[in-house]
């Protein structure tokens, strides 16, 4: 049981590297869809009591955005693993000038997110750690020390 923990800013391919690597093994846990903490949170609960993999596909910027999924699952015996998506500003306004009605957001939004970036760390209770780089549409993943 896997509990996969996505950080970086709008628009740098996490949910399309989620789609890449598990769609087929993993649920998809993102505020984007779920609208409120409430259905957050109740779906994070039904995958750990029915022992599911699951992703966060969230920005999780900082380390108390993260800490909340890792203190769920730790006492379930869940494997916490992190994928870092390493933040390039300009690459992530070209994309977001592609996504469509309520999918774009304000640039202002990533300039946000990116202020207050946090690379995580294993002291936060990682049991893996991944850095993530999209070149050229290909997602280029190598394991943190």
């Amino acid at each position: 049981m896997e509990c996969v923990i996505f950080t970086g800013i709008q628009a740098s391919g996490k949910s399309s590297f989620y789609k890449e690597r598990f769609f087929n093994t993993h649920i998809r846990i993102n505020m984007d869809m779920l609208k409120t903490r409430y259905r957050e949170k109740s779906l994070v609960m039904a995958c750990i009591h029915g022992k599911q993999s699951f992703v966060i596909d969230n920005t999780n910027p900082t380390r108390e955005d993260r800490v909340k999924y890792i203190e769920a699952v730790k006492q379930w015996r869940f494997k916490v693993i992190g994928y870092y998506f390493e933040p390039d500003y300009d690459e992530s306004v070209l994309r977001n000038e592609t996504r469509q009605g309520k999918e774009k957001i304000p640039n202002v939004a990533i300039k946000s997110t990116i202020s207050k970036l946090q690379k995580p760390l294993f002291e936060e209770g990682f049991d893996e750690l991944y850095h993530v780089k999209l070149i050229d549409g290909y997602f280029h993943v190598q394991e943190l020390q």
